[in-house]
């Protein structure tokens, strides 16, 4: 009832809507009844919520009802309890296979006759502790970041590359893949993490993206192994990065599908691992705290069913806030379709079309808070992609993404200081023309 309750609190909170400025045409998705149809309708599980707890204009008056007389409704409102059984009442039925003998005790009381102490070595309870690393037993205090620790890595290329990014006014995440190392075993995997927190204590330093393509890139072919990976990274990042926030790049390709069911089968038999329950568990688990969904099946993916890119990115972002995944995190949308071999072919129609498609639908209709672009990238046969041209030479679409100024802090991009275009300080003052956060890519 908790998980429902807040889903459904998480989606009245979302009636108050803020526009955004786009240049060209902005998508949004007005249909009061495609939600219900994607899920489904009245077979929809119970968490899906399509309907509002309130319309938009009623807003005000609620609010008001209970603000006024300085909140007079408000305080002398009683709590809705919840169901409390006392075993001590007639006809009351209490397991008796439970702890303790069934009587109240206080702070202090003496334990039951019978009591005795647990036996083996005490359990890892203490908020942030790694007893274990999938089953191996570890030494938390190897996992700890240390002041000598910090400062080399900012004396490191990627440290001066983190100092060059702030200095630019963006805000960083340290983007890296530490499933290799997971899989190399406990000494090699703590090593990594160690060093990659302690770049993420770095100032100006927002999270750690630890896992790129999660479940589709062919690293993981077993869901208990991928779920794993996921859990012991988040746990020892959360020890060597405190305070940072968590993220992975995946995708849920049954997402594009909407209501088809035939697509939805089909996806689930061909992506296993990447299924909407297994991708939604890492938010409502806490493992994660952010999520970056690729759009990059939806030219292709799903054309056999009828179903085109714009359609298929409809679906999925309606998917995305029917299940209400903004209650347990954040989640982005990832794109690379604004970048072409050596600069961006667009023209500006081109450009604006792309943008409405990929960057409007998703924030305007409030699925998604961010979009991540691919600037820059070489692919395996050394071919370089670009959204700008050669040494910052400017394109149409480079043009276009430089007047998204009401939604900058909610555009990123990954940088690789590693292949500068032209030095790390000049790219990373140029890319802030367009963006506001930049995923760093550390080895």
């Amino acid at each position: 009832m908790r998980w429902n309750l807040r889903r459904t609190l998480a989606l009245g909170a979302g009636v108050i809507l803020f526009g955004v400025g786009l240049p060209g045409a902005a998508y949004s998705q007005d249909d009061p009844n495609y939600c219900r149809q994607l899920n489904d309708g009245e077979n929809a599980p119970d968490y899906i919520r399509c309907d509002k707890m309130a319309d938009p204009e009623d807003v005000l008056d609620i609010v008001r009802f209970w603000l006024q007389d300085d909140g007079k409704n408000l305080k002398e409102a009683d709590p809705i309890l919840g169901p409390v059984l006392d075993c001590t009442e007639p006809g009351a039925v209490c397991p008796n296979d439970g702890e303790g003998d069934g009587q109240p005790r206080g702070e202090g009381d003496a334990a039951p006759e019978d009591y005795q102490e647990p036996q083996g070595p005490p359990e890892c309870d203490t908020p942030g502790a790694i007893c274990s690393i999938d089953g191996t037993p570890v030494d938390a205090s190897k996992l700890a970041v240390g002041a000598a620790d910090t400062q080399a890595a900012a004396q490191s290329a990627e440290g001066r590359s983190v100092a060059a990014a702030t200095q630019a006014r963006l805000r960083v995440w340290i983007d890296t893949e530490l499933a290799d190392d997971w899989k190399a075993g406990a000494e090699q995997f703590t090593a990594a993490v160690k060093r990659v927190g302690a770049l993420a204590q770095q100032p100006g330093v927002m999270g750690v993206r630890f896992s790129s393509q999660l479940g589709f890139n062919g690293t993981f072919t077993d869901a208990a192994d991928l779920a794993r990976f996921v859990k012991s990274t988040s746990a020892a990042l959360r020890v060597a990065a405190p305070g940072k926030k968590l993220a992975v790049h995946t995708l849920v390709p049954e997402f594009g599908c909407g209501a088809n069911q035939a697509c939805r089968d089909a996806m689930a038999k061909k992506y296993p691992l990447l299924t909407p329950d297994k991708i939604e568990a890492y938010l409502t688990t806490g493992a994660v705290d952010q999520i970056a969904l690729d759009g990059g099946l939806m030219r292709t993916e799903y054309a056999p069913y009828k179903l085109d890119a714009q359609r298929a990115l409809r679906n999925q972002w309606a998917m995305v806030r029917s299940r209400a995944w903004d209650v347990y995190g954040h989640v982005s949308a990832e794109e690379a379709s604004f970048a072409g071999p050596g600069a961006s072919a667009l023209t500006p129609a081109q450009s604006t079309a792309n943008i409405a498609e990929r960057i409007s639908q998703a924030l305007v209709d409030g699925a998604a808070g961010s979009v991540n672009l691919w600037s820059r990238w070489q692919d395996s046969k050394g071919q370089v992609y670009r959204i700008m041209g050669e040494k910052h030479a400017s394109s149409a679409s480079w043009e276009q993404l430089t007047k998204l100024d009401e939604v900058r802090p909610r555009m990123a991009t990954l940088y690789n200081p590693t292949t500068p275009e032209v030095d790390v300080a000049a790219d990373l003052k140029k890319l802030s023309e367009a963006f506001g956060q930049v995923y760093l890519t550390v080895g």
